[in-house]
């Protein structure tokens, strides 16, 4: 097996009579972008902050970058960097100030600092804004200095918690560039998200969370085909779908799904049939909903 750069086992945390996590086992090959998603509520940024050394757990075990969290939190802080939620950003100081000041702080030189800020500021698309306020920074341009803030001194993990929440279309893929430029640099990358098609797009592997355990583990197309074939899907005059079955895929199933839609009482006369792959939001609702139904 490729070297794991993340390991969690029978990961737990509480507060009060909440359990938040409950018994999470995860093993991130080093080199790869490894998807986190679920729910709000469902635990990731704890699980982030236990993995970042920020929050302590319950009970379990973690290595990061081959430390063990509990007998050398420091070796584990060395080999990280986190970028959360939202932007840590100054907005009182310019981009290049933001940066030049975090270098300095790290340990490098007044001329290390100004080479370093120069080298991040053209690597995240910011020259052309180096010495504007980032108060007047867009929010894309914010989660992109953001990213560059936590690469100053550059470390074999990353931990990303919805990088991209808030953010319009184009500055969602804009930054999702950037996370495929650190991952072809080996960087290993732990990403929350609650975007499907995010998942989706970076991941290698991809982790399913709801309700503090981990329902599912694999693949893009892997989860997928958990959710069977083709889904037959019927849509309103708006392309607007009104009701989605899942099936099989096997001829005997989707004629069963068919005979479904067709005779469905309440739907429109006029309404449309069509036949898709399973989507990413298809796992998600089916994996979330028989976790809850279970806990339940």
């Amino acid at each position: 097996m490729k070297n794991l750069a993340i390991e969690t086992v029978g990961l737990r945390k509480r507060y009060g009579s909440n359990t938040v996590l409950d018994g999470i086992d995860l093993a991130v090959p080093a080199g790869t972008v490894f998807a986190l998603l679920g729910p709000n509520g469902a635990g990731k940024t704890t699980l982030i902050h236990i993995l970042s050394t920020l929050t302590a757990a319950d009970e379990g075990t973690v290595q990061v970058n081959g430390y063990n969290l509990a007998a050398d939190p420091n070796g584990v802080r060395s080999s990280i960097s986190l970028t959360g939620q939202f932007a840590a950003v100054d907005g009182s100081l310019t981009g290049k100030e933001n940066l030049r000041m975090l270098c300095r702080l790290c340990g490098l030189t007044a001329a290390q600092s100004r080479a370093r800020a120069d080298e991040l500021l053209a690597a995240f698309d910011l020259t052309a804004s180096a010495n504007k306020y980032v108060r007047t920074y867009s929010g894309g341009m914010q989660r992109r200095l953001d990213l560059a803030l936590s690469l100053v001194t550059p470390r074999p993990v990353l931990f990303l918690d919805e990088p991209t929440t808030g953010l319009d279309a184009v500055s969602r893929r804009a930054l999702w560039s950037i996370i495929e430029q650190l991952r072809l640099q080996g960087i290993t990358i732990l990403l929350t998200t609650q975007y499907l098609e995010e998942a989706d797009e970076l991941a290698d592997q991809i982790a399913v969370l709801a309700d503090g355990r981990i329902v599912a583990t694999g693949t893009a197309e892997a989860l997928k085909s958990r959710v069977g074939g083709e889904v037959i899907e019927l849509r309103d005059e708006s392309d607007d779908v009104l009701h989605a079955i899942a099936t099989d895929g096997t001829i005997v199933d989707v004629n069963r799904a068919l005979h479904e839609a067709l005779t469905m009482r309440g739907m429109p006369a006029n309404a449309k049939v069509s036949i898709r792959k399973p989507s990413m939001e298809d796992v998600f609702l089916a994996l979330t909903n028989k976790a809850t139904e279970v806990a339940v």
